[in-house]
């Protein structure tokens, strides 16, 4: 088996990977901020780590992924204080429903999703050390601040010059006094609006709360140790936030972070980074309400490679749901049949052989989608010839079960799909009486509406066959 490879963005090139202890990989990927609903950019980054993981396990490894959820943060205190809640009050239900949405886009369960305001301890022992060996210092205020000048390895994830590094959105730079203006916040003493929505906890240096740097750091090493295998994100986490949980974590331990550092790219709408402040944000509740099957924006987001920007344009979905639909049909035809040939058999180990080596070489999803279609198309005229290796048969559900494991777009059965096979067949049998009638042009003209409605039909020895798509 050819080796899993990866892009390693603290290195900037395509590397082997392998977890260190050989068995199991120890994977944090950042999570979202529960005050909003999480956009379908965001769910792409969830997605590419989703595929990641599935690639993983079939590679042999074992994963232990860990998600956290961030229910603390400047973001957040705002809303309550705006809205006369506390901080748990805004931040429940949107947790509910990104786990609501993470399921409908079939994005597995990570192994842990740790709450930030249920690790306030890990991360005030964290700011002890750092204050200890003497890589963070204390304001006046009782504000806790890293200096980014007292370690040295500061900006090499990011490649950024400790010069060209501007002084962090989340603190304003009077805001607090500091000794330089990039020094990022550890710990922020309380400000009455924290202690009005419960968003403040006492610590050796006052009433406050973490930074949002510190709740990602200590709560990976809590759950994964001191080096993590593997640490995920979208590619705008890079800087400040990864450049800051390397910091923070290094200048405690004095051990590498993490081995291995993949971000995914940005989606784009009509050419635009999909963000709440620019208000071209869409959500799978859309898709939802849509009807818009959790498959089909898999498969758009797997039609680029993760490192790619992807556009959603006004027919991508379109183009997807056509995909899928083609992927339905075809799982119910290989259900259904009841042998094959030798070469079906041989297109499934060569669809199997072509989706592996384009998984673990980056996680080429493109070229897995490649292997799957190619591997429909092949399959759909061996099982037009009409075998009886029964055998053959079990090797292509078998191979097809494997990358369906991954990819996971067959659609979900639904009430829409029995009408349209309902439709489908009553259509069949009236173009086969206009044929039988020798009446060709109504046979023409049924032919020509089963097209429109995107279904694709074949006459073969055995029957006429259809299929969506």
């Amino acid at each position: 088996m050819s080796e899993f490879r990866l892009y390693n963005t603290l290195t900037r090139r395509v590397e082997p990977f392998t977890p260190a202890d050989g068995r199991t990989v120890r994977l944090y990927a950042c999570g979202p901020t529960v005050y909003n609903p999480a956009h379908l950019g965001n769910f792409r980054t969830f997605l590419f780590e989703d595929l990641m993981r599935r690639a993983m396990r079939l590679y042999g490894w074992e994963v232990m992924q860990v998600m956290n959820l961030t229910d603390v943060d400047d973001k957040i205190i705002r809303k309550a204080a705006a809205n006369a809640q506390t901080i748990t009050q805004v931040t429940e239900p949107f947790t509910e429903l990104f786990h609501r949405d993470r399921r409908y886009l079939r994005i597995e369960d990570a192994e842990v999703y740790p709450k930030a305001t249920e690790h306030i301890p890990e991360m005030i022992a964290l700011v002890q050390t750092l204050v200890d060996n003497g890589t963070a210092y204390v304001s006046e205020d009782g504000s806790v601040y890293f200096a980014i000048d007292r370690f040295a390895g500061y900006g090499r994830l990011s490649q950024l010059d400790k010069r060209e590094i501007k002084s962090g959105a989340r603190v304003a730079q009077d805001e607090y006094s500091k000794e330089n203006a990039q020094d990022f916040a550890l710990w922020k003493s309380a400000k009455p609006e924290d202690e009005a929505t419960g968003a403040a906890w006492d610590s050796p240096w006052g009433r406050g709360r973490p930074g949002w740097h510190l709740e990602c750091s200590a709560m990976a090493m809590k759950y994964l140790g001191e080096t993590l295998d593997l640490h995920a994100g979208g590619i705008d986490l890079i800087f400040p936030h990864h450049e800051d949980e390397i910091a923070q974590s290094e200048a405690a331990t004095g051990k590498p972070f993490a081995r291995c550092w993949c971000h995914g790219e940005f989606l784009l709408t009509d050419g635009a980074k999909m963000a709440k402040r620019v208000g071209n944000v869409a959500t799978v509740v859309d898709l939802r309400e849509q009807g818009i099957d959790g498959a089909v924006y898999r498969h758009f987001v797997f039609n680029a490679h993760y490192r790619k920007q992807l556009n959603l344009l006004g027919d991508s979905l379109a183009q997807s749901q056509a995909a899928v639909r083609r992927i339905g049909t075809f799982a119910r035809r290989l259900a259904e049949a009841t042998g094959g040939t030798p070469a079906l058999a041989a297109a499934a180990q060569r669809a199997e052989s072509a989706f592996k080596a384009a998984l673990f070489d980056d996680l080429n999803a493109p070229e897995a989608l490649a292997a799957l279609f190619t591997f429909i198309s092949e399959a759909n005229r061996e099982l037009d010839a009409g075998g009886t290796d029964g055998a053959a048969l079990t090797e292509a559900q078998r191979v097809f079960a494997v990358i369906d494991g991954v990819l996971d777009l067959v659609p979900a059965e639904t009430e829409t799909d029995a009408e349209l096979s309902t439709w489908v067949e009553e259509r069949l049998a009236a173009r086969k009486a206009a044929r039988a009638a020798r009446d060709f042009a109504e046979a023409d003209s049924i032919r020509a509406e089963l097209v429109a409605r995107g279904v694709t039909i074949e006459d073969t020895a055995s029957g006429t066959k259809w299929r969506a798509g």
